[in-house]
């Protein structure tokens, strides 16, 4: 007989063969595990084969589109979503068996994660509890389909958890700029495609708010200087996205996602 909960976990890949050992093996009471990986080049698929059969190979377009594919293969009426940089408490693990046991009445339910930074624990500058709507539903939720930071989209009851997730943010500050660069480069090109007026007047006070709110508003100096750094770049993110953003106005042909260069758009031609 299987006593495992009626839970499918759908876990997003990507090179990730240093990590997903540890996320797949926090979820191994789970009644089935669904690997969706995007095209890895490393043993990423070859590790994840030693805990599930059920591995898809698909190229991501847009985060929100691709991850509301992954969750429709799931089996099961609830979906708990993970990613490969995320382990599951045991903690957690009762809680969330616990909970499906009694067949909640709420569509889904946030839960709170520890975010790291190599193996620092950020507590303040909004990184805890931070919580996260990751176990739901799967016919009552879909993520908004653009290609970074899609918004989450569930109708109400809503509960929230107590146990956190463990969530191994950035493997260190160089692993914190490169991706700070790309999350940068594609909140440009999501508003230069939806044709958003945006003034540098607004940037700039959003740098200095966002940076404020962080370190002041959220504590973020109780991190030290690793919360000094957060707030820094939690600033730099909107400048640097607005600048990205320019250079797109200036460059149309870079919104395909080759170069954000002028000097391309003088060799192809581009006035």
């Amino acid at each position: 007989m299987n006593d495992k909960p009626g839970l499918s976990v759908v876990v997003l890949t990507k090179n990730e063969e240093e990590r997903i050992a540890a996320a797949l093996n926090s979820v191994r009471w789970a009644d089935e595990i669904i690997v969706v990986d995007d095209e890895s080049t490393d043993g990423t698929v070859e590790i994840a084969k030693g805990y599930t059969d059920k591995i898809f190979i698909k190229k991501m377009d847009l985060e929100g589109r691709h991850r509301n594919w992954a969750y429709g293969q799931a089996k099961n009426k609830w979906v708990l979503s993970l990613d490969a940089d995320e382990i599951i408490t045991s903690e957690l693990r009762e809680e969330i068996t616990a909970l499906l046991k009694g067949n909640p009445p709420e569509n889904g339910f946030t839960i709170p994660r520890r975010n790291y930074i190599g193996d620092y624990w950020v507590k303040y500058g909004g990184w805890y509890p931070s919580p996260q709507l990751r176990l739901f539903q799967k016919d009552k939720f879909r993520y908004e389909e653009v290609a970074v930071h899609p918004r989450a989209f569930m109708p109400d009851p809503c509960g929230h958890l107590k146990s956190d997730m463990i969530h191994y943010t950035y493997r260190d500050f160089e692993d914190f700029l490169a991706k700070l660069n790309k999350q940068t480069t594609w909140e440009a090109r999501k508003w230069h495609s939806q044709g958003k007026p945006m003034r540098l007047g607004r940037f700039l006070w959003r740098t200095l708010d966002r940076f404020m709110r962080t370190y002041v508003g959220r504590k973020g100096y109780k991190d030290g200087s690793i919360g000094l750094a957060v707030a820094f770049f939690a600033g730099v993110y909107q400048f640097v996205s607005y600048l990205k953003y320019r250079e797109l106005i200036n460059c149309p042909a870079s919104a395909g996602g080759v170069s954000l260069n002028k000097n391309v758009c003088a060799q192809k031609g581009e006035k």
